[in-house]
């Protein structure tokens, strides 16, 4: 008398527990009514519905079993009261009625047109030739090809998203890619409803403003709180997802329409989104986290050391997009991320480097370049031997003292580093210029990465501070900026075009500035004595 068609279910079996969802994608009553082999017509209620379930029924009141969303089938063998029989089914939720003609009637009664249009309840005719099987396997197979389509979307959104979390502006590019995805509009907010990021079109402002009241649903800002919500604004979808590490950001999506797997497909981006937002989750992370780096630059070893907890060795990283885009909080934060910290400054301006504490190591994936090296270049590029940036002599280690490990990063994809050789605690300030320094190296070399490197070899056998005290009188007719213009000069070998774009001034000021500097040193700078002398100093100042 009553049977539930569904895919893995077997016919006649007894359903206790409702499921949470639908195993397939729904199916639209068009695409069934489109198999000619049927012969199925809709002779009454809308067009549009959308099937979950084939149920077959021959009681006079099916509403307890039925699921909702059904295409339910029936000969009409105890069909007395049509008002009341349509009535019930649309109260269960049923998307459709079929209506099999002979042997009990002859034709579809008049009387259930008339509730089907009515009441609003799709009404099909089902031909006597056609066995109420053949229509169940038939929606089975359309599930099936749904459910196929479906899988192969979410793969390919899937491979985008993934594609867009290794970009080096992790964070904006997974939003548009969802939003190009969902073909909509997708916005990353704080607890308090500020916007991130957002990429798509924007809605109508009443749509936005419930689109933000929904995301505060979802805000970790009190225990109990959803982790997912949706919701409809007139003809827009809504939906509000809280990301992972409880500090209140949430990704909030509206849509036009709501296909399958979109569900599916926002679940992806929220578990990508969490990962890459973790390093600095929110305005207020992100600003802690810069103004402890500031701290830690700027500040006396004593104060630094207790902040740290470890004495070193550090190593401080300058970082610039290789596009030449500033790098905001999140995006500066998954760098960090990549790197192994989360002491990342990124708040200094527009137009400043993100600048990156590393503590001691060690790393696996770390390992790229050594103090002195210049990291290993893409396909079709070389570093030039010498590329490196001067630094004063370092504190060594005492015998038998023991060192920790030191960092020792890897280029990142989409990103010029300038990294210190590792330093004690005490030494972070000059680090810092240091990496400066090597940042500006590696761009003007295009090096996805520089490392500064330690006074090594023959230098380091003279006594540091009688090497100093020899630097400060050779060079001491010149001024800062002239000193640090030789020194970038020296480094790239001469060249007036990379020494330029190193120092960001014109070809011509730096041909002005080395003139000076010959002048003011009485010594012919093309001399490669003088010019190694003059770096050996440059070395220890």
């Amino acid at each position: 008398m009553d049977e539930l068609s569904m895919p893995n279910s077997s016919a006649g079996a007894t359903q206790t527990t409702p499921p949470a969802g639908p195993p397939t994608p729904p199916i639209p009553l068009a695409e069934l009514l489109a198999r000619e082999e049927l012969g199925l017509r809709r002779i009454a209620g809308p067009a549009d519905a959308d099937l979950l379930w084939v149920h077959t029924s021959e009681m006079a009141d099916p509403y307890p079993y039925l699921l909702g969303g059904e295409l339910l089938l029936s000969a009409g063998v105890l069909l007395t009261d049509p008002d009341h029989y349509v009535g019930r089914l649309v109260e269960a939720g049923a998307a459709a009625l079929g209506f099999g003609v002979r042997p009990v009637h002859e034709t579809v009664p008049a009387a259930l047109i008339e509730a089907c249009d009515r009441q609003g309840l799709p009404l099909l005719e089902v031909p006597p030739a056609t066995p109420f099987t053949t229509i169940a396997r038939a929606v089975w197979r359309l599930m099936a090809e749904a459910r196929h389509r479906e899988l192969r979307r979410v793969t390919r959104a899937q491979q985008a998203l993934a594609t867009a979390a290794a970009r080096p502006d992790p964070v904006p590019a997974v939003l548009h890619q969802l939003a190009a995805q969902l073909g909509g509009r997708a916005v990353l907010l704080t607890a308090r409803g500020q916007e991130v990021h957002a990429a798509g079109r924007r809605p109508d402002p009443e749509a936005a403003g419930a689109l933000t009241r929904l995301a505060r649903v979802v805000a970790r800002e009190r225990p109990g709180s959803p982790s997912s919500a949706t919701d409809t604004h007139g003809g827009t979808h809504l939906s509000a997802y809280a990301l992972g590490g409880g500090e209140g950001l949430v990704l909030a999506l509206a849509t036009r329409q709501r296909e399958s797997g979109d569900h599916t497909v926002a679940g992806i981006a929220v578990v990508l989104l969490s990962l890459l937002a973790a390093p600095h989750q929110g305005a207020d992370a992100a600003g802690r986290s810069a103004a402890l780096v500031r701290m830690l630059l700027g500040a006396s070893p004593a104060e630094v050391a207790p902040l740290l907890g470890s004495t070193g060795p550090w190593t401080v990283i300058h970082a610039r997009r290789t596009d030449g885009a500033p790098a905001d909080a999140l995006t500066a934060g998954a760098l960090g991320a990549s790197l192994g910290t989360a002491l990342v400054d990124a708040e200094r301006g527009a137009g400043e480097a993100v600048r990156v504490l590393l503590g001691p190591g060690p790393e696996p994936d770390r390992i790229a370049a050594r103090p002195g090296e210049t990291a290993a270049q893409p396909a079709g590029t070389t570093a030039q031997p010498g590329e490196h940036t001067p630094e004063p002599a370092r504190p060594m280690s005492q015998p038998g003292e023991h060192t920790p490990e030191p960092a020792r990063p890897t280029p990142r994809p989409g990103w010029t580093l300038g990294v210190s050789a590792p330093t004690p605690v005490t030494a972070l300030a000059a680090a810092d210029a240091l990496a400066a320094r090597a940042l500006a190296h590696a761009r003007a070399t295009r090096a996805p990465l520089t490392v500064d490197a330690p006074t090594g070899g023959l230098a380091a056998l003279v006594p540091p501070e009688q090497a100093a005290a020899h630097a400060r009188a050779l060079l001491a007719p010149l001024t800062a900026p002239l000193a640090d213009t030789l020194r970038c000069w020296l480094s790239l070998h001469g060249s007036w075009d990379r020494t330029a774009v190193a120092l960001g001034v014109h070809r011509n000021t730096v041909r002005q500035r080395i003139g000076r500097c010959g002048e003011l040193l009485g010594s012919d700078l093309d001399d490669m004595d003088v010019r190694t002398e003059l770096w050996f100093a440059l070395r220890r100042t």
